[in-house]
């Protein structure tokens, strides 16, 4: 008995292990490859142990540090924006649809539910954003289209309200003199922090990755954000690998140009700064806040 409780003890760590083995070999195979030099990359393929380290890769990037310090500084910002902007509207759309006495409750359900099977398609999507609310090349363009509330976060949202806000406690705080406004934002996001912060990590990373709103409403290079400008380091670097001539003139060789291992570093620029704030949020996803609340 003892043996058998031990190994069924056991296993589940073991393929949890795996699969965290499967998630870290990977990014580490990544970031080596950034690493490694071109050539020994082409002779050799991708290796744990490379022949030959080279940041030549970084100093790649690093010339262009004008450029992409102004991206990163545009996608924090419209990161930080759009996911807290994101959250307050979710939540306070969420809110209202978890209530029992919200005239109409299940009409509104539906409408935020419609959204998620249909929509007007790209054309019409751009020619409003772009000739009606006008917000080709500005800020907005980068802010609204497609992130700035989604239909499944509400509902997930409403959900965690249905389920883990005790109607009691509310109750209560309304037989004490709470309005409602009060009693949402002293009450219930305060016990919504762990949905919260799960749908803000989720947003921050749409955010953070987002390139398609960039394709598609921007074309000033001023406003071009992080995922933009590593794109058009990558074409560019096909555009010359694929004209020698150009590439000469230049000054720059094929051999000179990382047109591998610079993808490779692109990645790393591009997810090392989720790695930094995930910490941040983890503690959200495991900590339950609502034990003890209508005590």
């Amino acid at each position: 008995m003892t043996h058998e409780s031990n190994l069924t003890k056991w296993i589940p760590h073991v393929v949890l292990m795996g699969f965290a083995l499967a998630c870290i070999v990977p990014f580490l195979l990544l970031i080596i490859s950034s690493v490694t030099s071109e050539d020994s990359i082409v002779r050799n393929g991708y290796s744990y142990f490379p022949e030959q380290l080279s940041l030549t890769a970084y100093e790649y990037l690093w010339s262009h540090w004008n450029e992409l310090g102004r991206a990163y500084g545009i996608t924090i910002f419209i990161t930080v924006v759009g996911t807290v902007t994101s959250l307050a509207i979710t939540s306070m759309l969420a809110y209202p649809m978890s209530r029992t006495d919200l005239p109409l409750r299940n009409f509104w359900a539906f409408l935020v539910f419609f959204t998620l099977l249909f929509n007007g398609g790209l054309v019409p999507t751009y020619l409003i954003y772009t000739l009606v609310f006008d917000i080709k090349n500005t800020i907005w363009a980068l802010l609204i289209p497609g992130l700035l509330m989604n239909g499944f976060n509400v509902l997930l949202v409403r959900t965690f309200f249905i389920t883990s806000i005790p109607p009691a406690l509310v109750e209560a705080a309304s037989i004490d003199g709470a309005g409602e406004i009060k009693i949402f934002y002293k009450i219930v996001l305060p016990l919504s922090m762990p949905i919260m912060a799960t749908i803000g990590l989720f947003e921050a990373i749409l955010y953070w990755n987002d390139w398609f709103n960039g394709l598609t409403y921007v074309t000033d290079p001023s406003l071009f954000s992080i995922q933009n400008i590593l794109n058009r380091i990558i074409s560019d670097i096909q555009f010359l690998s694929n004209n020698s001539s150009l590439a000469s003139s230049a000054n720059e060789t094929m051999a000179e140009l990382p047109s591998t291992s610079v993808r490779m570093a692109i990645a790393v620029v591009g997810v090392l700064p989720l790695l930094i704030a995930y910490p941040f949020f983890q503690k959200y996803f495991i900590k339950g806040i609502t034990i003890g609340a209508v005590k």
